[in-house]
């Protein structure tokens, strides 16, 4: 690459760290948002197949930055034998025990079938099409069973888990999945989403590192540099949106997220088909 060439390279890389951050744990998909702003970019090298993912890893790293106190706690409760942190962890470890094995084995068949712009749109609207039914008023007509993380059952992580499978088909939303698979397991909405958060911890870590380990070879130094890029703003607009988020859905619905993803949906259909 020439100067310029690596400077505009650089500057996409830059683009798509905002777009992860900003994404990644609203429900409107970070996948399908990067797929589409990647092609409208036109970025393309030879570090795309682990770009999306390990950039990622600044939006996780904000997750633990924001709720650092709370992870703490829960590794020293764990090691003292607390009862209720270890609940936690033997949670964690049900909800992340389905998306492990089913992309540990087909993550390539997936992205070869379903990493295109047309699946992204159709995911989008379907979604939104879900969140809507989910968050009306008749839904949900008894309380919900778990208010706190700590009341979570192992069926109710279990049931989050398999959501989140879904989320491997670009535009379904990997938050998106789990917070409604969660609601509709009859976990609170916050508590859903804060269950999500931690969640992403040990999903996206393992994912970046499968696929940093199954294509380093294929990385360039030019590469490296731009994945830098997008990993520390991906980390500094998450810090944002984590926050903003959890004082938005003390107050709304998601109903506002599921519009949203209609209307990007059919907007994007319309321009690509």
């Amino acid at each position: 690459m020439t100067l310029s060439e690596t400077n505009l390279h650089l500057f996409k890389a830059f683009v798509l760290g905002i777009v992860e951050g900003l994404t990644e744990f609203l429900p409107v998909s970070s996948t399908g948002h990067l797929i589409l702003v990647g092609e409208w970019i036109n970025f393309q090298s030879t570090e795309s197949k682990v770009f999306e993912v390990v950039i990622q890893l600044g939006a996780v790293l904000a997750v633990v930055w924001v709720f650092r106190a709370r992870i703490m706690q829960l590794l020293i409760g764990a090691a003292r034998q607390d009862p209720v942190e270890l609940s936690f962890v033997r949670n964690l470890a049900i909800a992340f025990f389905p998306a492990a094995v089913i992309g540990a084995i087909f993550i390539s068949q997936i992205k070869a079938l379903f990493f295109h712009p047309g699946v992204v749109v159709v995911m989008l609207v379907l979604g939104g099409i879900i969140m809507l039914w989910v968050e009306r008023p008749s839904a949900i007509k008894k309380a919900p069973r778990a208010m706190l993380l700590e009341t979570i059952s192992w069926r109710q992580a279990l049931a989050v888990g398999c959501a989140q499978c879904l989320a491997m088909i670009p535009g379904t939303s990997r938050s998106g999945a789990t917070i409604i698979g969660g609601m509709l397991a009859g976990i609170e909405r916050k508590t859903a989403t804060e269950f999500s958060f931690f969640l992403a911890i040990p999903t996206m870590f393992g994912a970046a590192a499968y696929d940093t380990y199954r294509h380093a070879a294929e990385l360039s130094q030019a590469d490296t540099l731009a994945i830098a890029v997008g990993f520390v703003m991906a980390f500094l607009s998450g810090l944002l949106v984590i926050r903003g988020l959890l004082r938005f859905i003390a107050r709304h619905t998601y109903r506002v997220f599921g519009w949203y993803r209609i209307v990007l949906g059919v907007l994007v259909g319309v321009f690509i088909f």
